[in-house]
């Protein structure tokens, strides 16, 4: 998606019904400044108040995401493509996001194990030690919640049983046996438990 080209179309749909920055904000209880944003193509409207913007200006939602009024004997083409791209986009979001996930876990595990290196070959009193190597606890299970937490919401988990791809819930995702990106859970499909496999497309 063109986020510079849509933020044109929402520009120029919002200047036809005669609203200014500010008073579309207030029609969606956000800040102008998020409606700068979208103006000016740094950000997309938020999916949550997407359908009530497209009411205000008067447009689709397919029409919002292509940056252009969509003829209605091309409608179910565009819609198509929209989608396809929406996909796409997820997909190397997802991708972008495990990545974050073996940086933040590899960071997590330097966080924990250096200070019990420097109290281990460092001379001080034995309190200190003690104090200094729980210091790096903390941190690295906070590291490790939102690495498990990422590779939650990124991708999919295939059962091997039936194929069935789905997002999981962060509990399973915290207890399940696993090595690297494979889990040992119960499918909400088939009820089975086995070894599921992290993918990142649905299709």
């Amino acid at each position: 998606m063109d986020q510079v080209k849509i933020g044109r179309f929402i520009a120029n749909c919002r200047k036809e019904k005669k609203l200014t920055q500010m008073q579309l904000a207030e029609k969606l209880n956000i800040t102008d400044r998020a409606v700068s944003k979208w103006e000016t193509g740094k950000s997309l409207p938020d999916s949550a108040i997407m359908l009530e913007l497209c009411e205000i200006l008067g447009i689709t939602v397919n029409d919002l995401l292509n940056g252009e009024v969509v003829k209605v004997d091309n409608y179910n083409k565009e819609l198509e493509k929209t989608l396809i791209e929406m996909v796409k986009q997820k997909e190397e979001n997802d991708k972008r996001l495990l990545a974050l996930e073996v940086v933040i876990g590899v960071l997590s595990v330097l966080v924990l194990l250096a200070p019990i290196i420097i109290a281990a070959y460092l001379p001080m009193e034995n309190w200190q030690r003690i104090v200094l190597c729980f210091s790096g606890v903390i941190p690295c299970f906070v590291g490790i919640f939102y690495a498990i937490k990422i590779e939650q919401v990124a991708g999919y988990y295939q059962c091997k049983n039936c194929g069935h791809k789905y997002v999981p819930s962060y509990k399973p995702m915290v207890w399940s046996m696993h090595m690297g990106r494979t889990r040992y859970m119960k499918c909400p499909k088939c009820k089975k438990i086995s070894w599921q496999k992290k993918v990142i497309s649905k299709g």
